[in-house]
């Protein structure tokens, strides 16, 4: 495309792209999150942006709560509830009603206690446990662990193929709702409905869909599911994850990890472990609550927002930053690897090019922040509630101009970029680079 095309095309997107942020019903939630008007972040898909009021509930709970109430907040504070108070509140974001969401511990040990605490509901007659074949890593690493431990086979699938394969063996399957790498949202009505007709469970993996799209646990007859809070329900970084268990299996929930909050009389201190009723059974040891307080606070910004708004801009969102991508980038330079149709497409747009570190660095120079997948994969997560239509349209703008620059290095194995993480300090040996972001 010539220069003078691509100006008059900018002109046009750009003028479309305010008069969609003019009627957008969610642009006022941009000025709850601490966001500088020179970057356009879209890597809320790794970590979502700091929503501004949560500094000042931290500096209560740490100069207060704790300073000044110290072992009292643990009930003055409401401080031994949070993990189950947290929960509800995260509940209908994910279409669950109250009482079957706990939050504590990290995405991987809540992985860990579903899919065996799946097997062990399960029965001992059903011996595979199958499970996402492109999965994030640590999911499948976990699977297998579970698999060991409990003396089952570990079957890995494409989660297109995991209706057909499930069977009469099938103790559970481990499955994402939304793949990390692409973008690619796959069927959890229908696939959950397939895995329960086969009597097996279903548990689903929310990192890349909780806070970005419908879910509806309860009404699809998800068993399990977990998920982190730290990408588009804006958490901060490491923020405790949560465990989903319908209510019709918590009575017989037993999970690997039993520990004293989860007892049914914590404070007895016996040597005989009994299961708490409900989510409670969920937890291990002791809440971490700083992050789980920062967390609530986060929350907050959901007021008075239904998740289905978010999706419909998400949706609208995506499909115009791939618009500006097409009217902007040289024709072959980038492909989309995440699916067109909306049925199939989560809250992120990958798209596959050559030398992505590059690009990505380059990117991220110029105030436009996302991330990458090795080996080829550029991020872009686009988060509804403080993403506007002018950061779609610049991005791709500025992701033309960089693909139009000459490469310094035309052999992008060569390249080497300063190992450290976007928000983290300098790393050695094998930390993430600059542009490979933590958190999936």
């Amino acid at each position: 495309m010539s220069e003078t095309a691509t100006a008059v095309g900018a002109e046009g997107l750009g003028a479309r792209a305010r008069e969609l942020d003019a009627v957008d019903p969610l642009a006022g939630h941009r000025k709850l999150f601490a966001l500088d008007e020179e970057t356009v972040y879209l890597d809320g898909n790794s970590l979502g942006a700091l929503p501004a009021h949560v500094p000042a509930r931290m500096a209560d709970v740490i100069g207060r709560e704790w300073g000044e109430l110290r072992i009292r907040s643990w009930d003055e504070s409401g401080w031994w509830t949070a993990p189950e108070r947290v929960g509800d509140r995260i509940a209908p974001i994910v279409g669950a009603a109250p009482g079957q969401i706990v939050v504590g511990d990290s995405t991987s040990v809540n992985v860990f206690k579903a899919v065996v605490g799946a097997v062990r509901l399960a029965g001992p007659e059903r011996d595979e446990i199958l499970v996402d074949a492109t999965t994030f890593p640590t999911d499948g690493y976990l699977a297998a662990s579970a698999a060991r431990l409990t003396g089952r086979r570990l079957v890995p699938v494409a989660p297109g193929e995991a209706a057909s394969a499930v069977g009469p063996r099938t103790a559970a399957v481990l499955l994402n709702h939304v793949d990390f790498r692409t973008g690619r949202l796959h069927d959890l009505p229908g696939l959950t409905a397939a895995v329960r007709a086969a009597g097996a469970l279903a548990i689903w993996d929310l990192c890349h869909s909780a806070g970005a799209l419908p879910v509806g646990l309860d009404a699809h007859g998800v068993d399990l599911a977990v998920g982190c809070t730290y990408k588009y329900l804006n958490g901060g970084p490491g923020a405790p994850a949560f465990l989903y268990v319908a209510e019709r299996h918590q009575a017989a929930f037993d999970s690997p990890l039993p520990g004293w909050t989860s007892h049914a009389d914590p404070f007895g201190m016996t040597p005989e472990y009994a299961a708490a009723d409900g989510a409670v059974r969920g937890r291990v040891g002791t809440p971490d609550i700083l992050s789980m307080l920062a967390l609530e606070a986060a929350l907050d910004v959901w007021d008075g927002v239904a998740v289905e708004s978010v999706r419909a801009k998400s949706l609208a969102l995506t499909d115009f930053f791939l618009e500006c991508v097409a009217a902007y980038v040289p024709a072959g330079r980038v492909v989309p690897v995440t699916p067109g149709a909306h049925a199939e497409r989560g809250s992120q747009v990958s798209l596959s090019c050559p030398d992505a570190p590059r690009v990505m660095r380059r990117l991220i120079e110029r105030g436009v922040v996302g991330d990458l997948r090795r080996p080829d994969v550029l991020r872009f997560g686009f988060t509804p509630l403080y993403v506007g239509f002018a950061d779609a349209e610049r991005a791709a703008r500025v992701l033309a101009e960089i693909l139009a620059e000459p490469d310094p290095d035309p052999d992008p194995g060569t390249e080497t970029v300063p190992m450290q993480a976007e928000t983290g300090p300098e790393q050695t040996g094998t930390g993430p680079t600059q542009a490979e972001t933590p958190g999936a």
